[in-house]
């Protein structure tokens, strides 16, 4: 009974360190993870670290992606991605990349690019983006947004409020550039990102859903509508002034906070980087939480969405996984520890159990002589 009580002991000593082995990597990964949960950089670093070990095949195969998709600029960011990482890539694929983003970046390239933005006020690079900037700070590309979509509004047809809305801040926007001599035009690209991703239909759906009820917020629409009744492209300073008395400033401020996130992440990872955020986004937390991944990352963020997509950002699966783990190896430790003492205590109740008999028999010997010298002496 007394070696069953020993055996038992150990054996669950034995099991608890083997779970313990097995549970502790994923403990102390769960751990990291929690605490850089509200460290984007931090949180994104973790979390490639586990992609990558797992397949460092990753980064070449995306860039193979990349190029194929004739998407130079993100071929570039996974490149940076393994030079920081100190992933081998060959030179023949690293001649490729350099090539693309040399084509990408032409003067040819950029003007083609430039103008269509300008005209049709859509982006997706760089040359892009400096079009449909320019044409915004000229009105052109506001007044013509509004004039659209607020006769959709004044006929009682479909209508994109949120275009309207960021169409309409961007009128009052770009005025405020022009009185702060550029001061406003990170908040003024910004919000023509965001326009441009809804566009093209790139804006998440909780992000898209926000801005919805904000650009809401911001326009008084039937001032809107008696605006561009009368309202022209072609004549921009008549209907900017009518369309402008329809903002309500005071109600921009969770849009201009917007534009300005997005213009952050812009000026780290390009404009695909910002559409790319706005894309997996889901509220303008997630866009904030982005500008500080890309202040962290720089140019390799993109490649790091591209393979965590909105988990670079945040917690995307909860932390009820990782705290489980957490709790798995503190009652394992709990286990083993208990364990510990018991084996612990078993054995020292053997060893003393066993010195007590041994002194019980000596005793009984001693005692067996003296009786015998005692028989001796009276015989």
């Amino acid at each position: 009974m007394k070696w069953l009580r020993i055996s038992t002991a150990v054996t669950g000593l034995l099991a608890c360190t083997y779970i313990l082995v097995q549970i502790a990597p994923h403990a102390r990964y769960s751990a990291a993870i929690l605490a850089a949960q509200d460290d984007p950089a931090a949180l994104s670093e973790l979390r490639l670290d586990a992609l990558l070990t797992a397949n460092p095949s990753l980064v070449p195969d995306n860039i193979e992606a990349a190029l194929a998709a004739g998407d130079a600029d993100l071929a570039n960011s996974f490149v940076e991605l393994a030079r920081e990482r100190n992933i081998a890539l060959p030179d023949s694929l690293l001649t490729r990349v350099n090539d693309a983003v040399r084509d990408e970046n032409s003067t040819t390239h950029f003007a083609k690019r430039f103008a269509t933005g300008l005209v049709t006020g859509n982006a997706d690079d760089v040359a892009s983006l400096s079009g449909t900037v320019a044409g915004d700070l000229f009105v052109f590309g506001d007044v013509r947004d509004v004039v659209r979509e607020g006769k959709h509004l004044a006929m009682g047809e479909e209508t994109d409020h949120l275009i309207l809305g960021l169409a309409t801040a961007g009128l009052a926007v770009t005025a405020a550039t022009y009185i702060s001599v550029g001061g406003a035009t990170p908040v003024r690209a910004g919000l023509s990102l965001v326009k441009d991703a809804r566009k093209v239909g790139r804006l998440g759906e909780g992000l898209a859903a926000w801005a919805g009820r904000s650009a809401r917020e911001v326009v008084d629409t039937p001032a809107l509508q008696k605006a561009v009744a009368s309202g022209s492209v072609f004549r921009p300073g008549e209907s900017v002034s009518a369309i402008k008395a329809a903002f309500r400033a005071e109600k921009a401020g969770g849009l201009v906070r917007l534009g300005k996130d997005v213009t952050r992440v812009a000026e780290k990872t390009g404009t695909r980087g910002a559409l790319d955020t706005l894309r997996i986004a889901d509220g303008p937390k997630d866009v904030a939480r982005a500008a500080r991944l890309a202040e962290a990352q720089g140019g390799k963020t993109r490649a790091i969405m591209k393979l965590l997509g909105r988990g670079a950002l945040l917690l995307v699966t909860g932390a009820f996984n990782f705290t489980m783990w957490l709790l798995g190896a503190a009652f394992t430790l709990l286990g083993l520890l208990s364990s510990i003492k018991a084996t612990t205590e078993r054995l020292t109740q053997s060893w003393c159990d066993r010195r007590r008999r041994r002194r019980q028999r000596q005793a009984q010997a001693d005692a067996a002589e003296t009786a015998l010298a005692g028989a001796a002496v009276t015989a």
